[in-house]
């Protein structure tokens, strides 16, 4: 079992990776021993993992996610190689399926058929991380590099998807290494994403898959506050069909209500809920919604219970 936290650049940053990398700092100095980065449409999230992992050697750093849209699995492929030899070892790729909103609307393409793009996107990433080559043509991707797709001291990279719906699990426990769902409580983890990624990676002769549960949480005294910001923060996943499911699988009716506000004993006991439903790692996003000294005291009480692990 691990614990890590989210890190984004701080609004008003003068610069973004710099303050990154002192978040960063402060994170393993608190005892924090995983970080990890979300993609948006302005930094790139796997330079900035791997700008971390070689500045802060104490963590481990991973992306979360890289949507397939716009994006090339070749390319892709290449830029978590050259991030995983660039840390030693230490980073982890995530990838997600995105939203319809962001994807032809904003890079031309279209969102149809996004279980089949995530296979054949998969199976391309995995035959460059294992033979360091691809030759594939799918009916959506061709991938056929006439020279060695490999990058000189980078480990095989794991790969976890933003799996929440039945085949997208299913293909996750076939072609990946696990999952990292957001806003999946442990009712929806235990009950639903546990089973089917365990049981699609069982029959494809994988190893257990890594379930890494992404949790908004803040330690904090002030809950106003903290409630009123995360409810800006996740309303847009209230609109989305894929969260809207996965949240009331949860138990809950909208977003926000899963995120965990409160003192150390109250955000301790939810992250054990986590675990006790089946996560292999729990990733706290959102730990700056009331400030610097409330997400420092978010990363102590991680720090603290990592040591207890």
């Amino acid at each position: 079992m691990r614990l890590g936290t989210a890190i984004a650049p701080a609004a008003g940053a003068v610069n973004a990776v710099d303050d990154v990398v002192g978040q960063a700092r402060r994170a393993a100095a608190a005892g924090v021993r995983s970080t990890w980065f979300g993609q948006v449409f302005s930094y790139d999230a796997i330079t900035l993992a791997t700008v971390v992992g070689r500045a802060v050697p104490e963590v481990s750093v991973g992306v979360s996610v890289v949507p397939l849209a716009g994006r090339h699995p070749l390319l892709v492929a290449s830029q978590a190689q050259t991030a995983q030899a660039a840390t030693g070892g230490r980073f982890t790729l995530g990838l997600g399926l995105g939203a319809a909103q962001f994807a032809e609307p904003v890079f031309g393409t279209p969102h149809d058929r996004p279980i089949a793009r995530l296979r054949e996107f998969l199976t391309v990433v995995g035959s460059v991380f294992e033979t360091g080559t691809a030759a594939f043509e799918g009916e959506l991707i061709t991938a056929k590099p006439p020279m060695p797709a490999k990058v000189a001291g980078a480990n095989p990279v794991p790969v976890v998807v933003a799996a929440m719906g039945p085949q997208a699990l299913r293909a996750a426990g076939e072609l990946a290494d696990g999952t990292l769902p957001f806003l999946a409580g442990p009712k929806a983890l235990a009950n639903h994403i546990v089973p089917a990624i365990s049981k699609a990676a069982e029959a494809a002769g994988r190893p257990a898959p890594r379930i890494v549960a992404a949790l908004p949480a803040v330690v904090t005294d002030d809950l106003e506050t903290a409630r009123r910001r995360v409810a800006e923060q996740t309303g847009f996943y209230d609109t989305i069909p894929s969260y809207q499911r996965i949240v009331a699988l949860s138990g809950a009716s909208k977003a926000a209500e899963l995120a965990v506000v409160g003192d150390e004993e109250l955000v301790a006991a939810e992250i054990r809920r986590y675990f006790d439903a089946g996560a292999t790692e729990v990733v706290v996003t959102q730990s700056d919604l009331v400030g610097t000294t409330d997400q420092l005291r978010t990363w102590r009480l991680l720090g603290e219970l990592t040591r207890n692990l």
